[in-house]
């Protein structure tokens, strides 16, 4: 095993060093749609910190006009459709801007209840940790829809660097409303609101396939180039040389290369397709010595139709862009 993978970083060094990776395709933002449950917003509506989180029981905030705070807390059960895990956390400020202001209410241009801060914290089903996105901004007016109004400021792990806005479909229900005294321990027992909030993602870097002078650096598993005189074949397993495939487990600081022992398995969740299908994925490890360089071995699609099919790379549901290998 160890002289194979000698064999393998052999060739990936010559990936790395004289080949480089493909120049960038223009490829589409990213939309994570998450779906959340149990929202529950804790307002500050009492100024003794000893009673904070000390009532058991479901509560009530005491009326006010304008200008409350609290925390809104939610859990992550799905992301575009997939089991997921994770907590939305945000500090809100009430502001209740209006264009045709009663008393209370904030005279504007627009229409919005509240600015704040969210983030999203998403795990993996298993409770493994993918990543963090950091928003910022106005909500609870028009602007909070589709339309989108919240600066996506970056985010962590798997999605460092990302930028973009993040819009609310139409809420299922509306988050509860609780005093901040209320135990938040009880907040899935008491239950809150549901709703659906799109992420729309510029991230920093993608998942790729290197690109040699020769073709995709994908090989077959005595390491020869997969190209038209040695095609793949359907069920066969090939190995792929890759790039931005995100954080390792174990993790490794910013900037330093990936150790040899033990082998660092990618984090984030990792999707080959071979012509819009599924491959198995048998292996996902960054490449030691390397800072972003990784070894992704899968097992092509049987049934795969012979002649051009596509390849692409999907890591924390950011789609890297198509490579094309032959098929026999």
């Amino acid at each position: 095993m160890f002289k194979l993978w000698e064999k393998f970083a052999a060739i990936a060094l010559c990936v790395a060093v004289s080949c480089g990776v493909s120049l960038a395709q223009v490829l589409p933002a990213t939309i994570l749609e998450i779906d959340l449950e149990n929202r529950v917003n804790y307002v500050t509506d009492v100024f003794d910190v000893t009673k904070f989180a000390t009532d058991p029981n479901v509560t009530r905030p005491t009326a006010a006009r304008n200008f409350t705070t609290g925390i809104r807390l939610g859990d992550i059960v799905a992301v575009n459709g997939r089991p997921a895990k994770g907590t939305h956390v945000a500090r809100f400020h009430n502001v209740n801007l209006n264009t045709a202001a009663t008393p209370g209410q904030a005279i504007a241009d627009t229409t919005a209840v509240f600015i704040w801060e969210q983030t999203y914290q998403i795990l993996q089903p298993d409770g493994t940790l993918i990543g963090s996105i950091m928003a910022a901004g106005l909500g609870g007016g028009p602007s909070d829809s589709a339309a989108g109004d919240n600066t996506i400021l970056g985010g962590t792990g798997a999605f460092i660097g990302v930028r973009g806005q993040s819009s609310r479909a139409p809420q299922l229900s509306a988050p509860r409303n609780a005093s901040v005294t209320e135990d938040p321990a009880n907040r899935r027992r008491y239950g809150g609101g549901a709703a659906r909030v799109n992420l729309t993602l510029i991230p920093l870097s993608r998942p790729e396939v290197v690109i040699t002078p020769n073709g995709p650096a994908v090989f077959h598993s005595d390491f020869s180039l997969v190209n038209a005189t040695q095609p793949a074949r359907a069920g066969e397993v090939l190995i792929l040389v890759a790039t931005g495939l995100g954080p390792t487990r174990p993790g490794v600081d910013p900037g330093k290369p990936f150790p040899a022992d033990p082998l660092p398995e990618v984090n984030g969740p990792l999707e080959v397709t071979v012509n819009g299908r599924p491959a198995e994925i048998l292996l996902s490890i960054g490449r030691p010595g390397t800072t972003d360089r990784y070894r992704v071995d899968i097992r092509a699609p049987e049934g795969t139709t012979a002649g051009l099919a596509t390849l692409q790379l999907t890591t924390a549901w950011i789609a890297g862009p198509e490579v094309t290998i032959a098929i026999q």
